[in-house]
């Protein structure tokens, strides 16, 4: 055996078989686009939605909050006071021309 020989590597030359698994793998590829497509869209709708359920229990957790406040007959007493200018029964009420609003009203 010469030098020459040694270095040249024998041709592979593809079989049916091998040609038919290219196929099949290619094809199996090809089906598995329009799957993966729609998994990585359900994900980002799931990620959406639990952000979204995220703000609405801090909004339930800020009108529980509300809700227990107003239950609070000191907090509406304060309430009927600044907002509606309400004053108990013997007191006298004092208006003054530069009253500032109350943000709770």
């Amino acid at each position: 055996m010469t030098v020459r020989q040694a270095l040249e590597r024998p041709r592979v030359r593809p079989t049916g078989r091998a040609a038919l698994l290219l196929v099949v793998v290619v094809m199996l590829g090809l089906l598995s686009v329009g799957p993966a497509r729609q998994y990585l869209a359900q994900r980002t709708e799931i990620s959406d939605l639990e952000r979204r359920a995220a703000a609405l229990e801090r909004a339930n957790d800020r009108l529980r909050s509300d809700i227990d406040r107003l239950r609070d007959p000191e907090y509406l007493q304060r309430l009927a006071r600044a907002c509606l200018g309400m004053v108990e029964p013997g007191e006298i009420a004092f208006v003054s021309k530069a009253s500032g609003t109350d943000p709770a009203c």
